[in-house]
């Protein structure tokens, strides 16, 4: 009996401690969540004016962001590999949800010529029909990958001279097919993690990869890419390597940073360190490759494992609160999920849509941030001046007055529009 009566107080004595704890959360957690929200109507809206005659009836609506809300295109919809239905729902649901993309494998050298000589570009291909039919702007991931055991074995095989060229070859080929399609590649991928080719040709070989790319297409703006940034853990070795090929004059026009490497939760603290010091550049920064929950979570370690609804709803809590951070943060100009969909995702559980289409809580709270929070609706009459003004995050919109409409952009590069009827 007091043995029981002991092991209550216990219990009793951590629910106290807990809920104490929680309750002086309280007033940090509202302090971050009003920061980030002054930070997102500062960086991410501007001003959009409507000037006509006196008492005129507006409506304002959104019809997209200008930041990039985007997904990973998966080979198998693209291929002829996945079922009509699939493919189907997959093209919807993509459209409803995202509004820029990325290869997810289609462009990797690996996949592209498996077999020296044999190069696939069907997939690519009818990517870019399907983006460019429906307004999608495409980033190229990616034109060399040079971790070693994603090196092809037939170019490992070649000579450093004959490496070069091919090299060369490689780079021009591919830019010239696909000259002012991709919004932007990434150059030569992981970097800081391997680098094959600089092992073989030595340190001025990025330099090389990056002229010859700009051969192929003069216009083309080429991106870093990297993992285990936002986490910390290789942050410093990334800017490094970013001062360093600026030094090199290596034309660096973009910073693209992996948002995986956490685990079912992430460090917030971290995550906002890690874009500050980013932005120290000046660049624009994408998160390349999203999944919540992450690479270092049981549920990719064990693909097979499937929520619970507790873990479901702590997953969409986590999603959101890394989208609010990411989109509050000025440096920052797109995030690119790694799948959507648990039939074509490397880490099934952190898809939006599970394998037979139905949403997950992750898809709901999503959709309630993109499409309902950070969204411009507006509806009014002009006043006496003939003038309405509301505050807009940046995109396109649809303009109405009385019964008639005209489709506008408001950027963040200009910060106000006027729209004179």
């Amino acid at each position: 009996m007091k043995l029981l009566k002991f092991l209550l107080r216990r219990i009793i004595s951590v629910i106290f401690m807990m809920i104490t704890f929680l309750l002086l959360q309280v007033p940090e957690i509202k302090a971050q969540e009003l920061d980030i929200g002054q930070s997102i109507a500062r960086h991410r809206k501007g001003e959009l004016v409507v000037k006509t005659k006196p008492n005129a009836r507006i409506s304002i609506e959104q019809l997209s962001h200008e930041f990039w809300f985007g997904c990973a295109l998966a080979d198998g919809i693209f291929n002829g590999s996945a079922t009509e239905q699939d493919i189907k729902e997959y093209k919807e649901k993509f459209l409803e949800n995202f509004n820029s993309a990325v290869t997810e494998n289609a462009v990797k050298w690996g996949s592209m010529e498996r077999r020296k000589g044999e190069v696939n570009y069907a997939v690519i291909d009818a990517m870019l029909e399907w983006t460019e039919k429906n307004n999608i702007p495409l980033r190229a991931h990616n034109l060399f990958w040079g971790i070693e055991r994603f090196v092809q074995p037939w170019v490992k095989e070649l000579s450093d001279e004959k490496l070069e060229q091919t090299l060369k070859n490689r780079a021009e080929t591919v830019t010239d097919r696909y000259k002012g399609r991709f919004v932007e590649y990434d150059l030569n991928n992981e970097m800081i993690h391997g680098n094959y080719y600089e092992k073989r040709l030595g340190p001025g070989i990025t330099k090389q990869m990056a002229e010859w790319a700009h051969n192929g297409d003069p216009g083309i703006r080429l991106f870093l890419n990297d993992y285990d940034i936002l986490t910390g853990n290789m942050l410093a070795e990334y800017i490094a390597q970013i001062r360093l090929l600026q030094k090199q004059d290596v034309p660096v026009d973009g910073i693209g940073v992996q948002g995986h490497l956490h685990a079912e939760t992430f460090d917030r603290a971290q995550l906002i360190n890690a874009l500050d010091s980013l932005g120290q550049f000046g660049l624009p920064v994408r998160i390349t490759e999203f999944n919540m929950p992450g690479q270092r979570s049981e549920f990719h370690h064990n693909r097979t494992l499937t929520m619970t609804t507790e873990e479901e709803e702590l997953n969409a809590r986590e999603l959101v609160d890394y989208y609010r951070i990411c989109f509050a943060h000025p440096a920052v100009e797109g995030i690119l999920m790694w799948g959507f969909w648990a039939g074509a995702n490397w880490i099934p559980a952190s898809s939006l849509y599970r394998k037979d289409w139905t949403p997950t809580p992750a898809a709901e709270a999503y959709k309630e941030l993109i499409f309902n929070e950070w969204w411009t609706r507006e509806d009014g009459k002009s006043d006496s001046n003939g003038e309405l003004s509301t505050p807009a995050f940046f995109g396109k919109y649809r303009v109405t007055v009385d019964g008639e409409s005209r489709e506008v952009n408001l950027t963040k590069a200009a910060g106000r529009l006027v729209v004179e009827f």
